[in-house]
């Protein structure tokens, strides 16, 4: 569905919408998965628009427009993992360009920062974003700045509109993860990103059943430049794990706007419990990045982060969980929890985690869509069995 006609629409409504094939004579409700690596051509010159799988893939296409669409983008870019469409940015830059990056990121994004990108020699400088002022470490040869907002694992909230501002003036190309909030909560494009990240396997897959990732751009050149790297190196999403995606599109909405009700009553109910000292989630009034996301964010999310008073208090929670998976991941319909210092973050430098306040004391949720009632009784259960 073409921005004509969806642009009167709420953003519910588009998550019903945008996956329609307004060119289908059968009258499919579901857009089709088109599971052919290669398509035929009706003569020299005769091309249906598709040729090659790698290159483009019909449920691929429909799959970006519709991603672009809630990014307010010009294009997205549809990747065989979130991870992949991390590494194929980064093929935008050269040895010896100079990159500013969040020091509380993805564990595989600082992996792959710190054990690829470095070696190849591109320089990084880790900065702190939700709380300097980059101008003092941008370089000559700096091209680009990357983080999260709310960050992975620690919940910091960078003002992206000011940091836009700065990059805008330096020439910087401005790159945001903006997994952990989604399209519906927050929209980076708006507010003077260049490119927006997913991770699509999490809120926008929505079901723990499919791995994808997306860049989404609104610069035509930067767009060609991306294109260019994708068809090259081949990391484009399969027809099926976009026909899957397509799919957790459409209940957008209503798992985000359930799983933040849980995430916020959770947060709340887990600042009373015995053991607990900190509970680090941007819709408390408390957290310092609280006013920041009620102007730049449509919501606070389902992920919260909290800290107990020693690491044998959190394996044993980890040891006694049932209703809520010990698994990493998140943005699913149940609820996870993740150790970080064991999992997403396992190969951070110890300096590092040290800097950011990920102990072995540290345990993240990502809140689902269960009983809110449910969730309570759960962590009731396994504090007293923690105990």
């Amino acid at each position: 569905m073409g921005k004509e006609i969806s642009s009167n629409y709420s953003l519910d409504t588009k998550c019903q919408l945008l996956d329609r094939d307004l060119a289908d004579k059968w009258g499919a409700i579901s857009f089709p998965i088109y599971q052919s690596a290669t398509f035929a051509h009706h003569g020299v010159g005769g091309s249906t628009g598709y040729d090659y799988t790698r290159m483009q893939n019909p449920t691929r296409q429909q799959l970006e427009s519709v991603v672009a669409d809630l990014e307010n983008g010009i294009d997205a870019l549809a990747y065989s993992s979130g991870m992949a469409a991390v590494a194929n940015v980064m093929e935008l830059f050269r040895p010896g360009d100079h990159i500013i990056i969040d020091e509380d990121l993805y564990g595989g994004s600082i992996r792959l920062f710190d054990e690829i990108n470095a070696k190849n020699g591109i320089e990084f400088t880790v900065v702190d974003l939700s709380r300097e002022d980059i101008t003092q470490y941008i370089k000559d040869n700096t091209k680009a700045v990357y983080l999260e907002t709310p960050t992975n694992p620690m919940m910091n909230v960078t003002d992206l509109e000011k940091l836009a501002k700065a990059t805008r003036t330096a020439g910087l190309i401005l790159i945001v993860d903006n997994t952990f909030l989604s399209p519906y909560f927050q929209n980076p494009l708006d507010l003077g990103a260049d490119i927006v990240i997913h991770s699509g396997t999490k809120f926008l897959g929505g079901h723990h059943d499919t791995i994808g990732g997306f860049v989404v751009v609104k610069d035509e050149k930067l767009d060609e430049r991306l294109r260019f790297i994708y068809k090259t190196v081949g990391a484009g999403l399969s027809p099926f794990d976009s026909w899957l995606i397509l799919r957790g599109i459409r209940t957008l909405s209503v798992r985000l706007e359930r799983a933040q009700e849980n995430a916020r009553a959770l947060a709340e109910y887990l600042k009373g419990k015995e053991h607990v000292t900190r509970v680090i989630y941007p819709g408390l009034p408390e957290h310092p990045g609280h006013e920041i996301m009620k102007k730049q964010a449509r919501g606070f999310g389902a992920m919260l982060t909290f800290e107990v008073d020693s690491a044998e208090f959190a394996k044993r929670i980890l040891d006694n969980v049932e209703l809520i998976y010990f698994a990493e991941s998140l943005g699913g319909t149940e609820t996870l929890i993740t150790y970080p210092i064991t999992q997403t973050h396992a190969e951070v430098p110890s300096e590092l985690l040290k800097k950011n306040g990920i102990t072995d004391r540290v345990l993240r949720l990502s809140v689902g869509i269960e009983g809110i009632e449910d969730l309570k009784n759960e962590f009731d259960r396994v504090f007293a069995l923690a105990d």
